[in-house]
């Protein structure tokens, strides 16, 4: 067998294009998501205000997943970016605005508040389309054969702007203050609306424009719960982060147990993306397929171990180190399932396949969001911490035992499918 070419994605330029504006995306996202974590509790002292964030994004993302899905099986891929773009631009124009000195003196701090849940609720509708319309567009970019290399470095991009977003956010709060640390996530979104344009348009390739949107909703959701391997690690991974998001409690561990502030708040929020970035770049030269799904139980219960060490430690050398841990775990469970996804998916059913897949894991972050908050609220942080990653290695050892096939699930014969270009 021929030695695999782990940049084989990267000679295609326009997927060169891409990585650099994913990049500069997801590190204003971060970067936007933090502030705003740092600001609502400042302004509350609350942590189930930082669980009312997830929600208030949630909410929108789940209700508008599968039609989202629909819009973008039906509709040309690049301009449909621009779009997106375009309004998240507005979205952090807003935000930049609420955290102006002159709104803060003139405005109660319930209006400033409920203001930023506003544009929180509003960024949840449009990452509904985010999420669909990048998974289609990656495909359009690059030939089959170089799918499970694509989204190794599109992941490893979405993880090195996650570090670097959230660490910068700690540094920029403390340096420059939140309102200049909005200006430069609307700084970055502009620039990435420009980017935007050197990618062409794309083809439609769904044979069934003007489908019904009811008909084409339930095909695609009949597939996912068709497709086992998809639907297994899915769910997987849904529950993990869903009972495993300590990350939504960061603030409180930084500001109130560890005592490091903004700066050590942003090394925290960096860990995990630090450790699942250093995995992606691995895998890129060690594949994980083969045995698949024994790795994917094997690191989300790493995962779930991390997530209660860093509960119990109240060192932030350790919570550091803990947290990294989570990340390298996650960075392998990401991988497989996007693959997983890239291999087994049609080309006219990726926008709702990837609405699908945001309903179960992307959502789940806000979900489990809000589930810390509330648990936080009810049980005390540390203990609402620990709870999330027991629930989690029950989950993982509850799926090994009931779904061996899943447990068993190997995809070398799909990557060697693909990489044939005979096929």
């Amino acid at each position: 067998m021929p030695k695999k070419d782990p940049y084989v994605a990267l000679r295609f330029k326009e997927f060169n294009i891409f990585l650099l504006l994913r990049f500069m995306l997801v590190f204003a996202w971060s970067m936007q998501f933090i502030v705003i974590e740092w600001q609502v509790y400042s302004l509350t002292k609350d942590p189930l205000s930082l669980g009312i964030i997830g929600l208030m994004e949630i909410i929108p993302a789940l209700s508008m997943a599968l039609f989202a899905g629909h819009i973008v099986d039906q509709r040309e891929k690049r301009n449909l970016f621009l779009w997106c773009i375009g309004l998240f631009s507005l979205i952090s124009l807003g935000l930049f605005f609420l955290s102006d000195a002159s709104v803060a003196a003139s405005w109660t701090q319930k209006s400033i508040l409920y203001s930023i849940y506003a544009f929180v609720f509003f960024g949840g509708l449009l990452r509904a389309f985010f999420g669909p319309t990048i998974f289609s567009l990656i495909a359009l970019i690059v030939p089959k054969k170089a799918y499970p290399n694509a989204a190794t470095w599109s992941s490893s991009t979405w993880q090195m702007a996650s570090i670097m977003g959230p660490a910068v956010a700690g540094f920029t709060i403390n340096w420059i203050g939140v309102h200049w640390s909005l200006c430069i996530v609307f700084v970055l979104v502009v620039f990435s609306f420009l980017l935007a344009l050197l990618i062409s348009k794309k083809p439609v390739l769904n044979p069934k424009i003007g489908e019904p949107v009811l008909q084409s909703l339930k095909e695609g959701v009949r597939f996912v719960f068709k497709t086992k391997a998809i639907l297994g690690a899915l769910s997987l991974d849904m529950i993990a982060v869903l009972f495993g998001g300590a990350v939504a409690l960061l603030p409180i561990f930084a500001q109130d147990i560890l005592k490091v502030g903004s700066e050590g708040f942003g090394i925290l929020r960096a860990a995990p993306a630090v450790g699942a970035f250093l995995t992606m770049l691995t895998t890129a030269y060690i594949p994980i397929s083969r045995k698949a799904g024994l790795k994917l139980l094997i690191a989300v219960f790493g995962f779930g171990i991390s997530i209660i060490v860093f509960g119990l430690s109240s060192v932030f050398w350790i919570s550091v180190v803990a947290l990294f841990f989570s990340g390298v775990t996650d960075g392998v469970s990401m991988v497989i399932r996007q693959t997983i996804l890239q291999l087994k998916t049609p080309d006219h059913m990726r926008g709702r396949v990837s609405s699908v897949n945001s309903m179960f894991v992307g959502s789940s972050n806000e979900l489990g969001a809000f589930e810390s908050g509330l648990t936080a609220k009810l049980m005390g942080t540390v203990t609402a911490v620990v709870f999330g990653g027991t629930m989690t290695l029950i989950t993982v050892i509850t799926t090994g035992i009931v779904s061996p096939s899943f447990r068993n699930l190997d995809l070398e014969e799909d990557l060697e499918a693909h990489e044939n270009p005979e096929q």
